[in-house]
């Protein structure tokens, strides 16, 4: 078998492999309060309102042009039709591409480091995660890793073209989440360390180039292809809020220095273990040894994930879905390590790692994906949220109120009906044909009620319960 060939194969088995669990059961979880949010922007495009970027909330728009692209090949030409798997689709591709451009990425470094860096990203259980969650964090793990492949090949090759490409997906980037700007940095960073003298060799040229279509890929998401011009101006507008939350505050986000690195590490919830530490110290000991070989790649790698491991950790904002744009680095110093050990103990080493990944993927990714014990499932919402699309459907005709100061992801379970109205406080007039309460303001809207109720409860999340009013017939 030629050399082509293998790394074909065993490309292909590992993409087979990553992809089944991407895309296996997409709907098994119920929506989270982001992905509905986000998914209910997508239905209004559908619905024919035109995408407008909001530099105060919200991320950027590649989400949203993929989930609409996804809903049209789909045949879902409305919010009512619009399903989770759909959506879902969308990350999953995206989660799946990022397997083989991380195996292009570490190609050089030959077979062994490639197929493990792979395989690894494949059964990793934050990036199968969240490759099942229609938010935008792999898309731009997706988009960072696919400037890394452009930027290799301009590096090696020179041209403009390889440059005009890399500056795309930068621009891709920046119009997926604001946080770009951090991914690019260290990756520039290590690329100053390590490379100054191509870089000069490269001259200033190729850079403007990548600029340029950085600015023009980006603009043309932000301003919604034309229809609206001054997206792009807002877009300048995103570091503002971003660095606000970076400085952290009172959002509810905050956590300890050691947040991230805890992810990997053992922990102990309601009987069940999440452990990744082998994993991760295979990727530790491989950034060490990083720096002892002769090769550029492996040392750029741990320099620029060690890089955005450090600031992101500093920063007191985090969720814990940030974590995937970490574990590609990760992967790949693991990777490099098995293929600097001989093949025996390399594969010994490999499959311990393995077999604890896929355990913990199956776990929080398909067994366990909205259980509170789950690392992943953050804020998440409760099962009992599905309940509530049956609740309307046989709920007699007129307006649907939902009472209540959080109320995500009720939008896009109710969105089958035409009558439905969200309050924060109690309004004047609480009847209706169905009411939804936060738990807190139960007794007041109780008190407006002027038809006679049954009443019963649902969680909305973990800690969060909802009461219903159903008019009794």
């Amino acid at each position: 078998m030629s050399p082509a060939l293998r790394h074909g194969v065993l490309l292909f088995l590992v993409l087979l492999a990553g992809g089944a669990l991407r895309l296996v059961d997409l709907a098994v979880r119920p929506m989270h309060a982001d992905e509905a949010n986000q998914a209910v922007k997508v239905g209004r495009m559908l619905d024919g309102e035109s995408y407008r970027f909001d530099p105060a909330d919200h991320h950027g728009p590649t989400l949203y042009y993929f989930g609409f692209a996804a809903a049209k090949l789909r045949g879902e030409h409305r919010l009512a039709e619009l399903s989770e798997t759909t959506l879902r689709l969308v990350p999953a591709f995206f989660g799946t591409l990022s397997i083989a451009l991380l195996w292009r990425l570490v190609a050089p470094l030959g077979l062994r480091a490639a197929g493990w860096a792979a395989l690894f990203l494949a059964l990793s259980p934050p990036a199968t995660y969240y490759s099942r969650y229609f938010v935008q964090e792999t898309l731009l793990v997706a988009f960072t890793l696919a400037a890394l492949v452009c930027g290799q090949r301009w590096w090696s090759r020179g041209g403009l073209g390889w440059a005009a490409a890399m500056g795309a997906c930068g621009g891709l980037m920046q119009a997926t989440k604001a946080s770009a700007l951090l991914f690019a940095a260290t990756a520039l960073l290590a690329l100053a360390v390590f490379g100054r003298a191509r870089l000069k060799e490269l001259g200033p040229k190729p850079w403007l180039v990548a600029l340029a279509a950085a600015a023009l890929t980006a603009g043309l998401f932000y301003a919604s292809f034309g229809a609206h011009p001054a997206g792009w101006r807002d877009a300048l507008g995103t570091l503002g809020p971003m660095l606000g939350k970076a400085a952290g505050g009172t959002t509810g986000h905050e956590k300890p220095w050691w947040y991230y690195a805890g992810l990997f590490l053992p922990r102990s919830t309601g009987g069940y273990l999440w452990d990744q530490t082998w994993f991760f110290v295979l990727a530790a000991l491989g950034g060490v040894l990083a720096f002892r070989g002769p090769a550029r790649l492996p040392r750029f790698l741990a320099l620029s994930t060690a890089a955005a491991f450090a600031v992101l950790s500093v920063t007191p904002y985090k969720t814990p879905w940030v974590v995937v744009n970490l574990v590609p680095g990760l992967c790949a110093l693991a990777g490099y390590l098995l293929s600097r050990v001989r093949p025996l103990p390399a594969v010994a080493l490999g499959l311990a790692g393995v077999l604890m990944l896929g355990w913990q993927t199956w776990l929080a990714a398909l067994h366990r994906p909205a259980d509170r014990r789950n690392p992943y499932a953050y804020v998440h919402s409760s099962p009992d949220v599905r309940k509530f699309a049956a609740l309307a459907a046989s709920a007699p005709t007129g307006p649907v109120k939902v009472i209540s100061p959080e109320y995500w992801p009720l939008p896009w379970y109710l969105r089958d009906r035409a009558e439905v109205g969200y309050w924060t406080t109690p309004p004047a007039d609480c009847d209706g044909a169905l009411v939804i309460v936060a738990a807190e303001l139960a007794e007041d809207v109780q008190a407006r009620l002027r038809g006679r109720y049954q009443t019963s409860f649902l969680g909305l999340r973990p800690g969060y319960v909802l009461v219903i009013f159903t008019p009794e017939p």
